[in-house]
This record gives structure tokens, sequence and C-alpha cells, in this order.
């Protein structure tokens, strides 16, 4: 019973924030070829809250409901036209992100100094992603592709490290204590 309700609230947590992902992904400033949203302030906030492995699952439900055709990406978008687009390496950096922001934070302590460490990473991995499939996709130069699908998101990308650093450990040592999600040895305030 213990272990059903433990996979219960993996499903939970996964779908909550791959809804949250969702919904701030309608938050966007558009720009001629990727638009910033709030997609990646949620990815952030959820590997920060959730860690790697849930926050990786969160990220593969989100991209899945959009893959189908669910208007879940920036902009009302959806469909697996979206995922081999121009933006779709970002959508598929959200996962590596996931994973990799939860695991930075897991190997080493859940605070703002390493949630914002571990989300700057984050971020860059995600703009890695996300320019790789700009370039190919639309035949791009480095130069061209750095200039559409870095550049641009770089101050604003710092800032949403940020926001996911703070309100994400804010959150999760909350749920921590509320016992909604299990401690982290090496979680600290």
């Amino acid at each position: 019973m213990q272990d059903q309700r433990k996979k219960l609230r993996v499903i939970v947590n996964c779908a909550i924030f791959a809804a949250i992902t969702a919904i701030l992904a309608q938050v966007e400033i558009p720009l001629p070829v990727v638009p910033i949203s709030g997609q990646t302030l949620a990815v952030g906030l959820t590997a920060t809250i959730l860690g790697s492995r849930q926050g990786a699952i969160a990220m593969v439900g989100y991209a899945a409901l959009g893959a189908i055709g669910l208007p879940v990406f920036a902009g009302f978008k959806g469909g697996a036209q979206v995922l081999v687009g121009p933006t779709g390496g970002y959508i598929f950096g959200f996962i590596l992100t996931a994973f990799i922001t939860g695991l930075i934070l897991e190997k080493t302590k859940f605070n703002l100094t390493m949630a914002l460490v571990a989300n700057i990473v984050g971020m860059i991995v995600t703009l890695i992603c996300g320019t790789v499939q700009l370039k190919f996709v639309l035949d791009m130069s480095w130069n061209q592709a750095l200039a559409a699908g870095v550049y641009p998101f770089i101050a604003v990308g710092l800032i949403k490290a940020f926001l996911a650093s703070w309100i994400g450990i804010t959150v999760r040592n909350r749920l921590v204590k509320a016992r909604f999600l299990p401690e982290n040895k090496k979680t600290v305030a």
C-alpha cells in the first residue's frame, strides 16, 4: 500500500509540474524566430523542487502532451511538427535540463547558491539543445543560430535562473517540511 502511495505521489507531482510548464509556456514575448517564454522558468522550478528523476519525467510528460497535439507549447501550439521544427530542440532540451539541474542539486545541496549554479547550467543546456536544432532545421550558420537562439536569452535566462532557484528552494523546503516530498539528506534551508 505504501509503495502504491509513493508511485501515485510521483505521478501527481509530475503531472502538476507538466501542467505548470504548459501554463507558463503561454507567458511569452514574441521574437522573430524563438519567443521568450515562461517554459524555461517552469523547467527550473520543476527540477529545483522535484529533483532529477521526477523533473525529467515531468518534462517528458509535457513534451508528450504537446506531441499528441494538445496546445501546451508557447503560443498555444501543439503537435509533433513543433518538436521537429525550429524550436523543438529547446523542448527536447527541457528533459535533459531538468535531469541535469536536479542531479546537480541532489549531488550537492538543495540551497539557493547551488540551485542558482544548477539552474544556470540548465539554462546553458537548454540553449545548446535549442540552438543545435535551430541551426539545422533553418539551415543557418552557427553565428546566425547563436544570434537567434542564444544571445537574446542570456539576460532574461539569468533572471529566470535566479527566480527558479529562489522560488524553487523556498517551495521545496516547505513541501519537505509538510512531508509532500521526501527529505534529501543534503537538503538545507
